[in-house]
């Protein structure tokens, strides 16, 4: 059975010099807004995600679609996400494709497909049809794509206040290909690395209801959703991210009464947001919480 009241969760994020998340646009540097405030990406937080969804068993772990080549689930040999698709043979893919990963029928997918394709040739030469995997499912050759919308929608989490990066001037102690004058130090030996000595993160997200029922996100999906928020950085550690920089403080997690809620999400995600920006800390009023949103009692969870 699909989910059947709308669920509004926040994480909220502690870092102690660490990279949260490198801007490779940036020389790496921690990502920030133009005001200064830090940030992490929504796209590396669902990353992380579905990696804590793999790691909960690994015996017998949650089919994930979208695997990265360091976290590939055991027996899983596809290093691209069309070999793993097209090893499945779906039918319906939309349909298949929500029943067999739960990435899929949580955070949504665009299945692509090529068409067949004619090659023009020069004048008085036939034209020549080239094959080019023609979709034969959902569209026929004409399809282009099949996309899938979910119902959890993740935020890019911001500090609650500025932050300033450290720079680190860092140098090998070897050289990486032979010098003629081996105590020459070569100009690859020198780098830099990026940090934050300190912040406070913060992110939201939503579950609607409606989408769920169109890919069959159920209330137990909810539940391991609910489960990996709490170990988002656990198995993540990093160069970047040394053991024990970055920690889930807690995770809100607020059920509505009602397939479309008792309040907007803007509405609740405002509220905490301004309750943590009294303290600055990672800490808020609960009981201030509770009476900004009359009649939705939040499940508080400490992160592990």
């Amino acid at each position: 059975m699909s989910l059947t009241n709308k669920i509004d969760f926040a994480v909220i994020i502690s870092v102690c010099r660490a990279n949260p998340n490198g801007d490779p646009l940036n020389g790496n540097r921690p990502r920030q807004t133009y005001d200064g405030y830090g940030e992490i990406s929504d796209v590396c937080l669902k990353r992380k995600l579905r990696n804590s969804l793999q790691d909960m068993d690994r015996d017998n772990p949650i089919p994930i679609f979208v695997q990265s080549d360091d976290n590939r689930a055991p027996g899983d040999e596809f290093r691209s996400l069309n070999d793993r698709f097209n090893a499945e043979k779906f039918q319906n893919p939309r349909e298949d494709g929500c029943k067999k990963w739960f990435d899929v029928r949580a955070f949504g997918q665009v299945f692509a497909f090529k068409k067949k394709a004619e090659k023009k040739t020069k004048k008085g030469e036939e034209k020549k049809t080239e094959s080019v995997e023609a979709d034969s499912v959902e569209g026929g050759a004409d399809a282009v794509s099949i996309g899938v919308r979910g119902p959890v929608t993740i935020q890019s989490a911001f500090s609650i206040e500025p932050i300033i990066p450290e720079s680190l001037q860092i140098t090998k102690s070897v050289n990486l290909e032979t010098e003629k004058n081996p105590d020459k130090k070569s100009p690859d030996t020198m780098g830099m690395k990026h940090r934050v000595g300190k912040g406070i993160y913060v992110t939201f997200g939503a579950i609607n209801t409606q989408l769920a029922g169109k890919t069959g996100f159920s209330d137990d999906d909810a539940e391991k959703i609910k489960k990996a928020l709490q170990t988002l950085f656990v198995n993540d550690a990093s160069s970047a991210r040394p053991e024990g920089s970055m920690e889930v403080l807690k995770v809100i997690w607020w059920k509505h009464d009602s397939s479309i809620g008792q309040y907007s999400s803007a509405k609740i995600h405002r509220a905490l947001r301004e309750l943590l920006e009294e303290r600055k800390d990672g800490t808020y009023d609960s009981e201030k919480l509770k009476q900004k949103l009359p009649g939705l009692v939040p499940e508080e969870l400490d992160g592990k």
